[in-house]
C-alpha cells in the first residue's frame, strides 16, 4: 500500500513453523512469538521478556580494559598528572563526567577540557592538542573522539604525554599510537561495535577498575547518566542496553536526583519518568550547552556538590535551550521542502551560509525524519562550510567520511552509523553531493516500510498494551511496534503549540481513542489528517500517555493510506 508520505508499507512475514516452536516453547502469545522472530532475540533476550534481569560488567577478560586499568592504575600511583578531553554533546560531556566523578571518589587531582564547538571544533585537532599539552599532563584521556587524531597522538608521544582513547566512532587503519584505545569498531566483527557510546564504554572501564582494585565506591549512581548519553546518541536499546536501561528505569530514583527532578519541576512535569523524556526533553536541554553555549557547564553540572552553582547552570540551560527551539523553528521555516522533495535524490545535501551553526545537526535529524534519507546540513564558518548529517539505519554515513577525506574532498571529520560531522571547501560542495549519492547503494527493500501487524480499533486496550511492554523499553533497532488500523475517520483535531495535531479517532464500530501526530505541520499527511472526513487507513503506534494522574492508551500516527475514491 502506497501512503500519502510516497512510502510502500507492507506486513511483516514470518516462518509459521518457527513462529509456531518460539510461541509454545517459551509459552508466548502469537504477538510475543512474532516480536522474538522478527527481531531475532537471542535466549538472554527471550529470558528478560518474563524474568528479572541482572546487569553486570562483560569487560573483565577484555584485552583492551586490561591494559587500560594498568595504565591509569600506574599513572595514580605515581601521581602523575591527569587531563581529560571530551566531546560537546552529551555523550562526550556524560563520559568525562564520569571520569571526573571517579577521579573525586579517589581524592586524585585532574583537569578536564570540552572543546568549544565553534573556537576548536570537534575532537582532539591538533590545534587543540598543542594549546592542551601546556597544561603539561603525563596521561591525556580523550572521550567521545580521538579514533583517528593519528597527528594528535604522534604529538604529544613526542612529548612523553600518555594516551587512553575510549571512543566509538568510527576508525580506520593506520591507528593512532596511542597507548590503549577502547573502541570496539578496531575489530569488525566485534559483537559489541554498535551496541556502546563512549559514556557506556567509559562506565564500565572505571567499574572494572573499581572492582580490580576492590575500592569500595557508589559509582553506579552514575549509570542514570549512561542511560541518557546511550539515548542521546540513539543507540541500539537490544541486549546488554536493553538491560541497562530496564535496570536504571526500575531501580533508579529519578527524583532524587538534582538534574532530572529540578527538570521536571522546571517544566511542571507531575508524572514518572519515562525514556522518551530522556530524548526528546533532558538530551535537548544538555545539548543546547554544546550549540550555543559552554559545554563545560555541563561536566560541572554532573560532579558538583555546590548546589548553587548547580541551579545556575541549569538555569542557564533552560534558556539556551528556548533559544535554541527559536532558531531551529525559524531555520526550518526557511527551508524550501517542496524543492528539496522535487529533487529526489538518495541522500539530501543542503547547505545555507546563515543556518546557526549550533543547530545544523538538529536540522539535519529534522528532515532526515521528514523525508525518511540521510540528510546533510551545512553552513559557512569561517573560510570553510561546517557540515553534519544525520542518516538512516541502512547507510553508515560515518563509514564514508574517511573515504570522502581520503580523496579530498572534504578536509576533516568523523561519526559513526547515524550520525557524522566534516568542514568542506565550497567548491567542493558539488563533488560531496554527486560522490556521496553515487556511493550510496539502495538496499532492496529501501523503498519499503514495514508494519508489524494489521489490528482492529476495539483490540487495543490495556491487556493489549501490558504485553506490548514486555519487549520494552523501546528505542534503536527495538521501535515500539508499528500497526495498521483500517477504517477510521479523524474527530475533534486541533493544533497543538502550532507544531502538532491532538484529535481523535473513530472506527466503524462507534469505538474512539485519542491520537496524535508529530508530522510537521507542512506535511501532506498533516494536511489530511485537517481536512479531510473520509475513512483512512492509519499506520501507528500505541503509547501511555499520563495525565492529571490518569493513564489512557493513545495513537501516534505516523502515516496515513487513503481509501480508492477518497480526497
Amino acid at each position: 500500500m502506497i501512503s500519502i508520505s510516497g512510502k510502500n508499507w507492507e506486513e511483516t512475514t514470518v516462518n509459521k513453523r518457527i513462529l509456531e516452536k518460539v510461541k509454545i516453547d517459551n509459552n508466548f502469545s502469537e504477538f510475543l512469538a512474532k516480536i522474538v522472530v522478527v527481531r531475532n532475540f537471542d535466549k538472554d533476550e527471550i529470558h528478560s521478556i518474563e524474568n528479572k534481569l541482572t546487569l553486570s560488567n562483560p569487560f573483565f577478560n577484555n584485552k583492551d580494559f586490561i591494559k587500560a586499568e594498568n595504565l591509569l592504575k600506574k599513572t595514580i600511583e605515581k601521581k602523575e598528572k591527569i587531563l581529560i578531553l571530551g566531546d560537546y554533546d552529551v555523550d562526550g560531556c556524560v563520559s568525562t563526567s564520569l571520569f571526573v566523578n571517579f577521579l573525586k571518589e579517589l581524592d586524585y587531582p585532574f583537569e578536564f577540557f570540552i572543546p568549544d564547538r565553534i573556537k576548536n571544533g570537534y575532537g582532539a585537532s591538533l590545534d587543540l592538542i598543542k594549546s592542551l599539552s601546556k597544561k603539561k599532563p603525563h596521561l591525556l584521556i580523550m572521550v567521545d573522539c580521538g579514533s583517528n587524531s593519528n597527528d594528535s597522538v604522534e604529538f604529544l608521544r613526542s612529548k612523553n604525554i600518555k594516551t587512553l582513547i575510549i571512543d566509538h566512532h568510527e576508525i580506520y587503519n593506520p591507528y593512532p599510537k596511542a597507548d590503549v584505545i577502547i573502541n570496539f569498531k578496531k575489530e569488525s566483527n566485534n559483537q559489541y561495535s554498535d551496541y556502546f557510546c563512549a559514556a557506556s564504554l567509559s562506565y564500565f572501564f572505571l567499574d572494572y577498575y573499581l572492582k580490580k582494585n576492590k575500592l569500595k565506591n557508589s559509582f553506579n549512581k552514575n549509570l542514570c547518566y549512561v542511560l541518557l548519553a546511550l539515548i542521546a546518541d540513539v543507540m541500539p536499546l537490544r541486549k546488554i542496553n536493553r538491560k541497562l536501561a530496564i535496570n536504571i528505569l526500575e531501580n533508579f530514583d529519578f527524583k532524587r536526583n538534582f538534574l532530572f527532578k529540578e527538570i521536571f519541576e522546571a517544566k511542571k512535569i507531575n508524572r514518572t519518568l519515562e525514556l522518551e523524556d530522556l530524548s526528546f526533553l533532558i538530551a535537548p536541554i544538555i545539548n543546547s550547552a554544546g550549540r550555543l553555549g559552554n559545554a563545560n557547564d555541563i561536566v560541572t553540572l554532573l560532579t558538583s556538590n555546590n548546589l548553587i552553582t548547580k541551579k545556575k547552570i541549569l538555569n542557564r540551560l533552560l534558556i539556551l535551550n528556548e533559544k535554541r527551539k527559536k532558531i531551529e523553528i525559524n531555520s526550518l521555516n526557511e527551508i524550501n521542502f517542496s524543492k528539496l522533495k522535487k529533487d529526489n535524490k538518495n541522500i539530501l545535501i543542503l547547505f545555507n551560509k546563515i543556518i546557526n551553526e549550533g543547530i545544523i545537526g538538529i536540522i539535519a535529524s529534522r528532515l532526515k525524519d521528514y523525508f525518511n534519507k540521510p540528510c546533510v546540513v551545512m553552513t559557512k564558518s569561517g573560510s570553510y562550510y561546517k557540515a553534519s548529517a544525520r542518516s538512516t539505519n541502512e547507510f553508515n554515513i560515518g563509514k564514508f567520511i574517511k573515504s570522502s577525506i581520503d580523496k579530498k574532498i572534504i578536509e576533516n571529520g568523523g561519526g559513526h552509523n547515524l550520525a557524522a560531522g566534516f568542514s568542506i571547501k565550497k567548491n567542493k560542495i558539488d563533488e560531496f553531493d554527486k560522490y556521496i549519492n553515487s556511493i550510496y547503494q539502495k538496499d532492496i527493500n529501501q523503498n519499503i516500510s514495514y508494519y508489524f501487524s494489521k489490528i482492529s480499533l476495539n483490540a487495543v486496550n490495556e491487556q493489549f498494551y501490558t504485553n506490548l511492554k514486555k519487549i520494552g523499553p523501546f528505542g534503536s533497532k527495538n521501535i515500539n511496534p508499528i500497526f495498521l488500523i483500517e477504517n477510521l475517520r479523524i474527530m475533534k483535531i486541533k493544533v497543538i503549540k502550532d507544531k502538532y495535531l491532538s484529535f481523535f479517532v473513530k472506527s466503524k464500530s462507534g469505538k474512539m481513542m485519542k491520537a496524535i501526530s508529530f508530522n510537521i505541520l507542512e506535511s501532506d499527511i498533516a494536511k489530511i489528517l485537517i481536512n479531510s472526513k473520509n475513512e483512512m487507513h492509519l499506520i501507528v503506534q500505541i503509547k501511555e500517555n499520563l495525565w492529571n494522574n490518569k493513564k489512557s492508551l493513545q495513537l501516534i500516527v505516523l502515516d496515513l493510506i487513503m481509501l480508492p475514491n477518497s480526497s
